[in-house]
């Protein structure tokens, strides 16, 4: 079945063509969880949330984007609410015992402490993102969507895409820089 069918069945109430359209953007789904969270574990949790709220607003999908499209806007949605749900607990400390993505390159260690601190610095940097620049600014940052392409996603204007991302990358910089400039003036 192609896409449309899917749907139309999902919509119908068929569960059957609802999980085919769930293994055919679940990976796509779980990566951008995974980006928004910050984690697998939350990953899992908005990635389930996500198909769930999908199930039960599926008879809402018009239709206007492809259903990946959708997925996009409701998996930034639900990762939004929980990451807002975790700031209110207590935050989850970071692995500190980062490794080489490739095994076979070994760093120094002056170099590898530099790396984490700038991952954890740019980690928390995003995490103080509101979540629609937040999305923005993995799309494009990471995905390496076109402003285009961000649009589609998200369902905004182009030049709200370009808006959201400029801004975006302000508020890094300023976060990223007053935590270095603080660094360095103790």
């Amino acid at each position: 079945m192609d896409e449309a069918e899917l749907i139309g069945a999902a919509k119908a109430g068929d569960r059957r063509a609802f999980d085919e359209l769930v293994r055919r953007t679940f990976v796509d789904t779980f990566t951008l969880a995974r980006r928004l969270t910050g984690n697998e574990e939350d990953a899992r949790d908005v990635t389930q949330d996500s198909y769930l709220r999908a199930w039960r607003g599926i008879g809402k999908f018009r239709g206007d984007a492809a259903f990946s499209t959708w997925m996009y806007r409701i998996t930034a949605n639900a990762a939004a609410t929980h990451v807002r749900k975790r700031r209110r607990q207590q935050a989850e400390p970071y692995d500190d015992e980062l490794e080489p993505a490739d095994p076979r390159v070994e760093l120094q260690p002056a170099t590898m402490a530099e790396s984490s601190e700038s991952l954890d610095r740019i980690s928390v940097a995003l995490d103080e993102l509101p979540a629609k620049l937040r999305s923005v600014v993995v799309l494009k940052d990471v995905y390496g969507l076109s402003h285009e392409a961000i649009s589609d996603e998200l369902g905004i204007t182009v030049a709200a895409a370009k808006v959201r991302l400029h801004r975006a990358r302000r508020k890094l910089r300023d976060v990223l820089y007053e935590e270095g400039a603080e660094a360095h003036a103790v």
